[in-house]
């Protein structure tokens, strides 16, 4: 299908909406940060990349990651139409988050990056503790 917009036009629009989807795992989160008492986080800190959690003073981006948009090798399946394009939009996608966590951690910042079902399973205890210990 051929957009209608230019790359550059369609960037801007894009940018423009807020994420909705994953609303409800970062909310998730946000109760394990509370029943685990981990405090000094903030949402919606202006730093590189937009981390979905910063804590300011620890110089940590923590980024809850969701399966599909950003390819979870366990978890991402692509739609069965327009396979190409979700293919090169994943793997931007990827491309992005490599080179945001890079730059965060060139500027000191440790970059924890959590995947949706962690959330709801077990890999999410190491990840905290790590917060902890920092």
């Amino acid at each position: 299908m051929v957009d209608t917009f230019s790359k550059l036009e369609r960037s801007r629009i894009m940018a423009s909406v807020k994420s909705a989807n994953n609303k409800s795992t970062e909310l998730r989160f946000l109760s394990i940060l509370k029943e685990k008492d981990i405090i000094g986080w903030r949402r919606n800190y202006p730093v590189t990349g937009r981390p979905d959690f910063v804590f300011p003073r620890l110089k940590v981006a923590v980024f809850i990651d969701g399966c599909f948009w950003h390819g979870c090798p366990k978890h991402c399946r692509f739609p069965v139409s327009n396979k190409e394009y979700w293919n090169r939009k994943i793997e931007r996608n990827r491309i992005r988050d490599k080179k945001t966590s890079n730059i965060l951690r060139e500027k000191g910042w440790t970059v924890i990056r959590i995947w949706e079902h962690e959330i709801k399973g077990f890999g999410l205890n190491r990840k905290l503790n790590l917060i902890k210990r920092i």
